[in-house]
C-alpha cells in the first residue's frame, strides 16, 4: 500500500478541488462547508521524467510509474478539537495518514464564502495548529495519567514512556508541535500507537491568485504556492495546449507536478527502477532502504529469497543505452545485502527460489 498524504484545512479553502486535480476524481467542490464528509482517497502518479526515458530505450509494453495516495478530508473549524463541526471524524481520518498537507487560502472571490468572513492566510494556519495541539494534548495527557499509575511497579519500560510523555505534554502545553522536539527514533517508537497528529511531516499548499515574494509566510514547513483555480482552467485543455499554457506562463511545470514530487519526498520517499521489454517501472522505497528491502517491493517472498543485485546509474544506463552496453562497460555492479539502495537505480534483483 502507497504512503498517504492528508489534504487538510478550513472550508472553502480549495481541498476539494485541490484533489480533483490531482486524482481526476468528481469529488463534489460545493460552496459550504462540510460537503466532504467521508475522506476520498485518490492514487496518484509521481511525475519522473526518468521513467520516460527508460521507456524510450527499452521500448517496454508497459510503463508504471511510482504512486501516493492524496486523501481528502472533511474541513476543519476552530473548536474541532472539542467536537465542533466534524472534528472527531476529521481528526481520526488525519491520524490514518502519514504525513500533511494543509490548504491555506489566500484568494479573494466574493462567490465562494470564507468560513471566518476573512480572507486571513495567518490566521488560518493559526486555527488549525491550534487544533491539532490541542487534540494531541488531550490524547497524550490521558496516556501520561494511565502511565503515571503505571509507573508505580518500577518498570523501567513505564518509567521511560512516562519521561517521554511528560516532555511531550510539556511541549504541547506551549501550543507547539511535537515535531519541534526532534525526538530520537527509540522515542518516536515508544510514543508511536498515540498517533500524534503533530509528529507528522507537514507542508503548506498556499492557494493564492496574487504574487508573492518567498519570505511572506514562514510557518516552519516548506510552502507550495499554486493558483488552484488557474490549474483547473489549464488541466481543462488538451494535453499538447496545457505544456503550450504552461510555456506562455514562463513555467516549467505544474504546480501540481510540484506539490506531488515534493510530498513524495516529503514522505522520505526515493525510487528505483526495473526495466525491460515487458515493463519499465519506478518503485517507491524508504530512503536509507537496503537492498533486500527494495526486492521486497516488488514481492514479499523476494527479499525472504535475496541473494545479491545487479545496480546500474540511471545516468550510466542511458549514456551506455542498453543494459548490454552498460555491463561491458563494467558500468554493472553486483552488490549485496548491505547495499543501500540510492534513488535513479536501476536494478536486478538475483533471487533464491
Amino acid at each position: 500500500m502507497p504512503l498517504s498524504i492528508g489534504i487538510v484545512g478550513l472550508p472553502n479553502v480549495g481541498k476539494s478541488s485541490l484533489f480533483n486535480l490531482l486524482t481526476k476524481k468528481g469529488v463534489e467542490a460545493a460552496n459550504y462547508p462540510f460537503c466532504t464528509i467521508d475522506p476520498n482517497v485518490g492514487v496518484v502518479k509521481v511525475p519522473d521524467e526518468r521513467l520516460n526515458v527508460l521507456a524510450k530505450i527499452s521500448q517496454p509494453e508497459k510503463v508504471i510509474p511510482a504512486i501516493i495516495e492524496f486523501v481528502d478530508i472533511a474541513g476543519l473549524v476552530k473548536g474541532a478539537s472539542q467536537g465542533e463541526g466534524l472534528g472527531n471524524q476529521f481528526l481520526s481520518h488525519i491520524r490514518e495518514c502519514d504525513a500533511i498537507c494543509e490548504v491555506v487560502r489566500d484568494f479573494e472571490d466574493k462567490n465562494v464564502i470564507h468560513v471566518a468572513g476573512k480572507i486571513d492566510p495567518k490566521e488560518d494556519e493559526e486555527t488549525i495548529a491550534l487544533e491539532l495541539v490541542l487534540a494531541d494534548l488531550a490524547s497524550a495527557t490521558k496516556k501520561l495519567e494511565k502511565t503515571t499509575r503505571e509507573a508505580k511497579t518500577g518498570d523501567k519500560t513505564v518509567l521511560k514512556l512516562k519521561e517521554v510523555l511528560e516532555r511531550v505534554v510539556k511541549v504541547l502545553e506551549d501550543g507547539k508541535s511535537v515535531r519541534t522536539m526532534d525526538l530520537p527514533d527509540d522515542e518516536k517508537s515508544i510514543i508511536k500507537d498515540l498517533n500524534l497528529l503533530t509528529i507528522k511531516p507537514l507542508m503548506y499548499l498556499l492557494n493564492t491568485n496574487k504574487e508573492h515574494s518567498d519570505d511572506n509566510f514562514s510557518w516552519g514547513a516548506e510552502i507550495v504556492k499554486i493558483n488552484v483555480k488557474l490549474e483547473e482552467e489549464i488541466a481543462s485543455l488538451p494535453k499538447e495546449e496545457q505544456e503550450e499554457y504552461f510555456k506562455e506562463l514562463g513555467i516549467e511545470k505544474s504546480g501540481l507536478d510540484k506539490l506531488v514530487a515534493r510530498a513524495y519526498k516529503l514522505l522520505g520517499l526515493e525510487t528505483f527502477f526495473t526495466t525491460g521489454k515487458d515493463e519499465t517501472r519506478a518503485w517507491t522505497i524508504k530512503s536509507g532502504s537496503k537492498a533486500p528491502q527494495a526486492a521486497g517491493v516488488i514481492h514479499t517472498d523476494f527479499e525472504k529469497g535475496f541473494i545479491r543485485v545487479e545496480v546500474i546509474k540511471f545516468s550510466d544506463f542511458v549514456d551506455s543505452g542498453s543494459e548490454a552496453t552498460a555491463r561491458e562497460k563494467g558500468l554493472l555492479k553486483t552488490e549485496g545485502k548491505e547495499y543501500i539502495v540510492k534513488d535513479g537505480d536501476i536494478c536486478n534483483f538475483l533471487l533464491n527460489r
